[in-house]
């Protein structure tokens, strides 16, 4: 099975990228009394925890190992 092969490599490319690149995460803490909203908007950078880059990895190999082994 071709197709399991290339999600196993897309997941596994994924999981070497979370390594690397931060996901974005916009919060807003305010108030809104009637007619008046007060509020702050913070935006933070940050990175995935590492187990969840492993995991990742490791189901990505797995599934290109599994694809690859289906079709011998």
């Amino acid at each position: 099975m071709k197709a399991l092969f290339i999600i196993g490599l897309v997941i596994l490319v994924l999981g070497i990228v979370s390594f690397f690149v931060p996901v974005p995460h916009t919060e807003r803490h305010g108030i809104d009394a009637g007619d008046v909203h007060l509020g702050v908007n913070t935006h933070h950078d940050e990175m995935l925890p590492p187990y969840v880059g492993v995991g990742l990895i490791v189901v990505g190999a797995g599934l290109m190992i599994a694809g690859r082994k289906r079709n011998a």
